[in-house]
């Protein structure tokens, strides 16, 4: 697809009535380098990184077919780098692409194309930009997704919703113009919590530990997961988000009648990325963290029998958020021998 523009071509007015030097007005200009921080400030600086966009545009797109509804509903931000740095250094707005006409363009192409995946929207988005403006050199589109699940009453509802914030979809969606476009998505907020087959023990102990092995602790978390993807024409988005997710939940909570023992934090964060990458073959890189939320034994010998005399089945922890342990690990896919 050909680059061109349509925006407006600003001319200087001109004191003579014909063509001409109107003319020697554009060439002059078109002559003059466009100006930049490293010539404002005589070599000494230069603007290393710049950009500006429009963020948290609210959108919810209905698809009426028939009395069957389908909805998605996205916080779409939008982000632009020119490639002229005169809107910073001499405050020379005619390529700015105001970021109120950014919202508007996410409400227009919504309109116009529909809106499938996060990831899908965001590529119609910044190829708009690169396609439309020629003097941007680089669009971004970071889309949040609302949980929005149909009710079910019975059987699915033709047009009614619950919203169900089990985990948040996300993506970016970036392109530099000639370059191919850059997809991640991403996964947020998936908290779990499981109550016994978890263990951390055999860690070093040396003069500055005091924490004791634990054979049998509770383990929760905050899943936080972001990848990539080799190609967009061949990745299915919705079905790799799903397997994210189910293989964090699989690889966290195993079967529902005996569960999966966990070592350790760090191993269930590379099972559940190597499961991820062997399932969907579109993801190239997966990146999980996963802090730890600390439940902790209470001490209960501390107290006279007749207090804490009762149920034995009563077990009481007190939940510890801060300071808290951080996991993480980025499992990616080696790269194919040649020889």
């Amino acid at each position: 697809m050909p680059w061109t523009s349509t925006n407006r071509i600003y001319a200087k007015p001109s004191n003579t009535s014909g063509g001409e030097g109107v003319a020697v007005v554009a060439a002059a200009s078109s002559a003059r380098a466009a100006p930049t921080a490293a010539a404002d400030t005589g070599g000494r600086f230069e603007l290393s990184d710049h950009g500006y966009g429009k963020s948290c545009v609210k959108l919810l797109h209905v698809y009426r077919d028939g009395e069957y509804h389908a909805i998605r509903e996205y916080d779409v931000s939008t982000e632009l780098k020119l490639t002229s740095e005169s809107p910073y250094v001499i405050g020379d707005n005619k390529d700015v692409v105001a970021t109120d006409s950014q919202k508007n363009t996410v409400y227009l192409l919504a309109k116009k194309h529909g809106v499938k995946t996060p990831e899908e929207f965001g590529a119609v988005v910044v190829n708009h930009f690169l396609y439309t403006y020629k003097q941007v050199g680089e669009a971004k589109c970071r889309v949040v997704e609302y949980p929005w699940e149909r009710l079910q009453a019975g059987a699915p509802h033709n047009h009614a919703f619950i919203f169900s914030p089990a985990a948040t979809r996300w993506c970016e969606v970036s392109q530099v113009r000639h370059d191919a476009v850059v997809v991640k998505s991403g996964l947020s907020g998936l908290r779990v919590l499981k109550t016994t087959q978890s263990a951390f023990v055999d860690f070093v102990q040396d003069e500055y530990t005091t924490l004791a092995d634990a054979a049998e602790r509770i383990f929760s978390t905050v899943v936080e997961a972001e990848w990539t993807y080799d190609s967009m024409r061949t990745a299915d988005f919705d079905n790799a988000w799903l397997t994210v997710k189910d293989a964090i939940l699989e690889k966290f909570a195993g079967p529902p009648d005996t569960g999966v023992y966990s070592p350790s934090v760090q191993h269930t964060l590379y099972q559940a990325e190597k499961m991820v990458l062997e399932k969907v073959s579109e993801i190239s890189w997966i990146k999980m963290t996963m802090p730890n939320k600390h439940y902790l034994n209470i001490d209960m010998s501390k107290f006279p029998a007749n207090v804490t005399k009762g149920d034995p089945r009563h077990h009481i922890y007190q939940p510890i958020d801060k300071p808290a342990g951080l996991i993480y690990a980025q499992l990616r896919r080696r790269p194919k021998s040649h020889l």
